[in-house]
């Protein structure tokens, strides 16, 4: 048997001990490319007729069920469905006991056509006035043909609200899809960030479109109907098919995701911004006009100037094409935005990046390139405390495959790669640290592959902050234990 040698050290000398051992590993800068190889999964999408697409029973049951954050703080969701054959009711019951739908809400329908497809009956059903950290029960439908679900509410927005976001991209609807699906709804995650590409349904054509929206929509449902995923469009959102007469860029997206950017004073669906626990959210769209003086970049302007630390100390940017990827697929496709915003990241000291796009997994250090101007200053990107983390996870699992060729060598910039199909996680502790995950699929197995403990960048920037930030170490040294 083996037997534990005596210590002097006390617990709270152990987590301090591995704070700072994870604490170096975020800042080392000796990047890693994984060699891991993994056996091919068919990148096919899923048969129509497999049981993940069912449609449900039932008369004109609701089907497609989905939530969204409906404010700016957290407390009203927009409760989204589609109803196949007729309008019916847009009506949704809720209330905080499944025996008991005590309030009620009336939304919107609407539909539309694209090619010769006609959509089903879509609904959007806002709900105010919520309370936090409730879990509310609702209900949809008419007759025998409803249905229940349920959702919980945030915390009340506090700069040391815990709380755990999933990070998916680019996730299509094959049998990789799938794994990254159930592998996301056991992890924990309380929100989705979603960072762009959807259903893949326009790489079909015709009225299959539609018909891949429809069943893309069924595919996230045992999800997206129990909580919130944050919206943001890829270029497969875009849909501009003019050989079929449709040359409305995300018509499609836009009749069926609808998001708060009106709480935001955003012009746009595309861009907006929520709070949520303790982090300020921001969405951005990589395929709308975002340089100097257009709507995206002056709402931004605002946007930034407006954030508060004290309260939501975490500032996390969503985009679909990376400012940082080494991978050859889509290189420097976000260089034009980086060139616009990356000095404002900087400046208000961003925490995370999240982007998709690019098929593979990639995490940066907190790295610049601000300084050249064309003529001079530092070309390459150089390493900055004030800089965020960039990263990649647009390896959801679609049709098109893993994108596995990175530049050789490895650039300076870049942390950890590795072309497999997986889902992140963020688990905000408080105001100073926050744990990250990103984790493989493995064929069929969820597997924590890039682990790293985050300090935040507000709260860790001046020495008033990091005397605060001792007094939390000493108050909540049992809290922050856990990782």
């Amino acid at each position: 048997m083996l037997v534990a040698p005596r210590t002097d050290l006390s617990w709270g000398h152990v987590v301090l001990l591995i704070s700072i051992i994870l604490c170096s590993l975020e800042h080392s800068h000796a990047g890693i490319t994984s060699s891991y190889a993994r056996s091919k999964w068919p990148s096919d999408d899923i048969p129509l007729d497999n049981e993940v697409f069912a449609v449900p029973k039932g008369q004109n049951a609701p089907q497609q069920v989905h939530i969204t954050q409906g404010d700016y703080d957290g407390k009203a969701v927009i409760i989204s469905w589609v109803t196949p054959d007729q309008p019916g009711s847009s009506k949704v019951w809720y209330g905080r006991s499944k025996e008991s739908y005590e309030f009620s809400a009336e939304g919107t329908v609407t539909n539309y056509t694209f090619y010769k497809y006609s959509s089903g009956y879509i609904h959007h059903c806002f709900i105010d006035g919520l309370e936090y950290e409730t879990r509310y029960y609702y209900k949809i439908g008419e007759d025998e043909s409803f249905r229940e679900f349920w959702f919980q509410t945030p915390p009340e927005v506090h700069p040391d609200a815990q709380y755990a976001f999933g990070i998916i991209g680019d996730l299509g609807q094959t049998y990789n899809s799938l794994s990254t699906l159930q592998h996301y709804i056991q992890s924990g995650g309380q929100t989705v960030l979603f960072v762009g590409d959807l259903s893949y349904a326009d790489r079909y054509k015709y009225n299959d479109v539609g018909i891949r929206w429809d069943s893309w929509g069924r595919f996230i449902e045992p999800s997206a109907a129990y909580q919130p995923w944050i919206w943001t469009a890829g270029n497969h959102e875009i849909e501009f098919m003019p050989y079929m007469g449709e040359v409305i860029p995300f018509k499609s997206y836009l009749q069926r995701y609808t998001t708060p950017h009106f709480s935001c004073n955003s012009n746009s669906p595309l861009w907006y911004a929520v709070h949520r626990a303790s982090a300020h959210i921001i969405v951005l769209s990589s395929y709308s006009p975002f340089v100097k003086y257009t709507p995206q970049w002056r709402w931004l302007q605002q946007e930034l100037r407006g954030v508060n630390r004290e309260k939501t100390p975490w500032l996390i940017v969503l985009m679909h094409a990376p400012i940082y990827s080494s991978n050859l697929a889509h290189y420097m496709e976000g260089e034009s935005m980086r060139a616009v915003f990356e000095s404002w990241f900087v400046h208000y000291r961003v925490d995370f990046v999240f982007a998709g796009h690019v098929h593979a997994y990639e995490r940066s250090y907190r790295v610049s390139n601000i300084h050249y101007n064309v003529s001079s200053g530092e070309r390459y990107p150089i390493p900055d405390k004030s800089a965020p983390v960039y990263i990649t996870v647009g390896d959801g699992g679609n049709q098109e495959g893993l994108a596995g060729k990175f530049w050789d060598p490895q650039p300076e910039y870049s942390a950890f790669r590795e072309a497999s199909y997986g889902h992140s996680t963020l688990e905000i502790k408080n105001r100073t640290h926050a744990v990250y995950h990103w984790n493989r699929n493995d064929d069929g197995k969820k597997v924590p592959t890039d682990s790293v403990v985050f300090h935040n960048q507000y709260w860790a920037s001046n020495l008033r902050r990091r005397r605060l930030k001792k007094h939390h170490r000493r108050t909540g040294c049992r809290r922050m234990a856990c990782f």
